[in-house]
């Protein structure tokens, strides 16, 4: 753990899935929820949240450039580029955060990097943990929702919902088959902290699921801890009411 993780007194959850998992509504959906029981809470994603990285962000999934289409990009410059601005969200936006005693609700974060780049782009796994932890300090959630569908469901949302499709929604569906698979590895690996969710179920049930989860990891949390996070004064507040 780096000295910037040991320093925080907030709390970091992420929140991962494929294209089309639905992990971002429910994060707004967590985030209204919690603010409503007390919480403080900051709402960000990866890649961006700062303006640096959110320009850093147009380049790694701009699809309509045709230098894109002349010079596709490799897996080590993609993987550099969200390095670069997970670097400047976690200096500019993260940390200070946490430091604030906040409860931090990150759309991807390093998983969605060893899935994607790691697992599906065949980048060595162990090296970009290292230039991970050098990015960020060390730094890690303390808690991962993993909302998980099946591809095919994923990239149907996809089309349907989203304004406009962006590098990734371009790439093959074996590419996506092993971003999966990827994070269903990950979730086997580090069960105590990945938390696997069906994304498949409606929106409602999704949105229980998670209030659960989410109620007993807080309520896991030392009181003093727990305190910092929250604008009541309340020792154990349930999602669920």
């Amino acid at each position: 753990m780096g000295v910037r993780s040991r320093q925080r007194s907030g709390v970091l959850i992420t929140v991962e899935g494929i294209e089309g998992s639905g992990k971002t509504t429910q994060l707004r959906r967590l985030a209204t929820r919690l603010r409503g029981r007390g919480y403080r809470v900051v709402e960000t994603r990866e890649p961006g949240g700062t303006p640096v990285a959110e320009r850093i962000r147009e380049v790694l999934l701009d699809n309509g450039s045709k230098h894109h289409r002349s010079e596709p990009m490799a897996p080590a410059c993609e993987a550099f580029l969200i390095l670069a601005a997970r670097s400047q969200h976690v200096a500019h936006v993260i940390e200070p955060a946490l430091r604030a005693g906040s409860l931090v609700l990150c759309d991807r974060f390093f998983d969605s990097t060893l899935a994607y780049q790691g697992y599906a782009r065949g980048m060595d796994r162990k090296l970009l943990g290292n230039l991970n932890r050098a990015a960020t300090g060390g730094l890690a959630p303390d808690l991962t929702l993993l909302f998980d569908v099946p591809v095919g469901v994923g990239l149907a949302r996809r089309r349907h919902y989203a304004t406009e499709q962006n590098r990734l929604d371009h790439e093959t569906r074996q590419f996506h088959e092993k971003v999966r698979r990827g994070f269903l590895a990950l979730a086997a690996a580090h069960r105590r902290r990945i938390k696997a969710i069906n994304g498949q179920s409606p929106p409602d049930t999704v949105a229980s699921e998670v209030a659960s989860v989410v109620t007993k990891f807080l309520t896991t949390l030392p009181a003093g801890r727990l305190k910092t996070i929250t604008v009541l004064r309340r020792t154990a507040l349930s999602l669920q009411r």
